[in-house]
């Protein structure tokens, strides 16, 4: 069986690909090697296949010895450690989780029920980096399928629902910190209260000095953030970015399409979701939109454009934790009959990362 070390197997997503992986028997076909960047010489998880303690996860030597490694330990320690492996004559498989390396030719974005095509191709041409894409490009394309896989978009815009949770533990947490503080202020006696005096302490507690927000920078509870990630050009943030770059190196397509988005953190603990305007390259009537949406394939649940329907499944609360997307709000749009309006929604935490991870995983042990 090979080898392969695990890093960052603690945070948020390490600790969802590590579920999955035990919920589907993945440990069975490999020799699992825990490695850790804080705590060398730590007790490693059961499924340790060597003495179980946790190796260093800068130890280039041990790593070498390593047939994959995958990691979700973030850009930074790919960026320190990725470059050693390599220019120590490594020549195992790199399954990664972080940004770093998407954008080189050496590797291939990995999203297997969208671009197996893609990962075949790159198989074939020896290619060894294997890299999870941006969670909510990867929730797009699940949540349209075959309308992108049979290149019938003109182009889309995204008007994007990020949780906290596509920031990190850390933010997880003080998003519930902020609830509870906010709560704090206000819960004794809030039947009684008038509303307006409510609305003011609230806005008041956002300005006091041990109002939680170290990780954020500002308020998310009772509010929303239209911002993530770092400016770059052309006034787009760097998460808006990565929809276009992105988007067209999962589907290989030469001529690429135009996608653009808008990108807001909202107070959901886990789930990203997208409203999205898209142009057709053609009308198509809507019945066949939606049995190919239906169709593209297993993980995919369309939901009728209803209301009832929508606001019981089409919300973060009936979507966390299950590895379904869900795709509604399917309908054409007053501008024309070749637009078309949808909202897509998923986990993010497991086609968004972890799962994609897990399968590329098991096709390389096999």
């Amino acid at each position: 069986m090979m080898d392969v070390g695990l890093v960052g197997w603690r945070g948020m997503v390490g600790t969802v690909l590590l579920q999955r992986m035990r919920e589907e028997d993945d440990f069975k076909h490999l020799n699992a090697h825990f490695y850790s960047t804080s705590n060398p010489g730590g007790e490693a998880p059961k499924e340790d296949s060597d003495k179980g303690i946790l190796k260093d996860a800068f130890d280039i030597k041990t790593l070498s010895k390593m047939d994959m490694i995958l990691t979700c330990q973030g850009g930074d320690y790919t960026q320190k450690v990725y470059p050693e492996l390599r220019k120590a004559g490594w020549k195992g498989n790199w399954i990664d989780a972080a940004s770093t390396l998407r954008g080189e030719d050496s590797s291939v974005l990995v999203l297997d029920p969208i671009n197996s095509n893609q990962i075949e191709k790159g198989l074939s041409e020896g290619k060894k980096d294997f890299v999870g894409a941006n969670c909510t490009v990867s929730l797009m394309l699940m949540g349209l399928g075959d309308l992108f896989k049979k290149d019938l978009i003109e182009w889309t815009t995204a008007m994007t629902y990020q949780a906290a949770s596509g920031a990190g533990v850390s933010h997880m947490k003080e998003l519930l910190k902020q609830m509870n503080f906010l709560s704090g202020k206000v819960h004794d006696g809030i039947d009684k209260r008038n509303i307006f005096d409510i609305d003011q302490l609230i806005n008041q507690a956002f300005l006091e000095k041990d109002f939680p927000q170290e990780f954020f920078g500002h308020p998310l509870a009772a509010n929303l953030l239209p911002w993530i990630d770092t400016e770059v050009e052309k006034g787009q943030s760097r998460e808006e970015a990565k929809a276009y770059l992105e988007t067209n190196k999962i589907l290989g397509f030469k001529n690429k399409i135009p996608v653009d988005s808008t990108c807001v953190r909202v107070g959901a603990l886990r789930c990203h979701s997208q409203a999205l305007t898209i142009k057709l390259k053609k009308n198509i009537p809507i019945d066949e939109i939606e049995d190919m949406i239906k169709n593209s394939h297993e993980w995919i649940t369309l939901v009728p454009n209803k209301k009832e329907e929508t606001l019981k499944e089409l919300t973060p609360v009936n979507v966390s934790g299950k590895l379904q997307i869900y795709t509604g709000r399917v309908r054409k749009m007053l501008m024309g009959d070749e637009y078309l309006n949808a909202f897509t929604l998923g986990d993010q935490l497991l086609w968004g990362a972890a799962e994609p991870l897990r399968r590329i995983l098991r096709k390389l042990l096999f």
